[in-house]
């Protein structure tokens, strides 16, 4: 049975019924909403376009592959209703509208790639993508594509109308310094499960 660590933790799939389980599930996905809403706090705007800097993405794959597919896009799912209902979990910005109207505004295309994207990393870690560096980093690069994907989608449906544009304010300012996190950030969950031991 597969294990994951939460919070210093190991919750095996065998005991997903037991109250303490449960509980143990309800604990993950509420750390992963924090988790997610603290990184949202760490931002900077930018002047060519509404898509602020911000280290989001990288706790929702961090996010997505130390909880797996199912818990982590649940996470995801749990930060957006969030949002929805007023608490302030989303990137502070001064452009973005706030609460709810983030989920239809020039951002919500990214916003809305998060369970998907958590759920891709977690797909591909629960296969074992995240005990070793590079496949680690590959399994993080693909959730990150699924971000780029849906919220470059959504920019040019809605804001830019044009792909060209689309790429050149929200998507190649933003993908160097993605991809750098990516290769730090992927070090990090092969040296957890080398500590408490291999997953079986």
């Amino acid at each position: 049975m597969t294990s994951r660590v939460i919070s210093g933790s190991l919750i095996n799939r065998a005991t997903v019924a037991s109250p303490f389980a449960s509980s143990l599930r309800v604990a993950s996905i509420a750390f992963g909403v924090a988790l997610t809403a603290a990184a949202a706090q760490f931002t900077m705007p930018l002047p060519f376009t509404a898509v602020p800097f911000a280290l989001t993405p990288m706790a929702v794959l961090l996010v997505g592959a130390a909880l797996g597919s199912r818990l982590g896009a649940l996470s995801q799912v749990a930060y957006l209703m969030a949002g929805l209902i007023g608490l302030q979990v989303f990137a502070p910005s001064a452009v973005l509208p706030p609460g709810a109207a983030r989920l239809v505004g020039p951002t919500a295309g990214f916003l809305l790639a998060y369970p998907v994207a958590a759920f891709v990393t977690g797909w591909l870690s629960e296969r074992g993508w995240d005990r070793h560096y590079l496949t680690s980093a590959a399994a993080m690069l693909a959730g990150l594509t699924v971000i780029y994907t849906g919220g470059a989608l959504w920019y040019t449906a809605t804001v830019s109308h044009s792909l060209s544009t689309t790429l050149a304010t929200s998507v190649l300012p933003f993908a160097g310094f993605d991809v750098a996190k990516i290769v730090i950030t992927a070090a990090i969950l092969p040296q957890i499960w080398r500590v408490v031991g291999p997953r079986s």
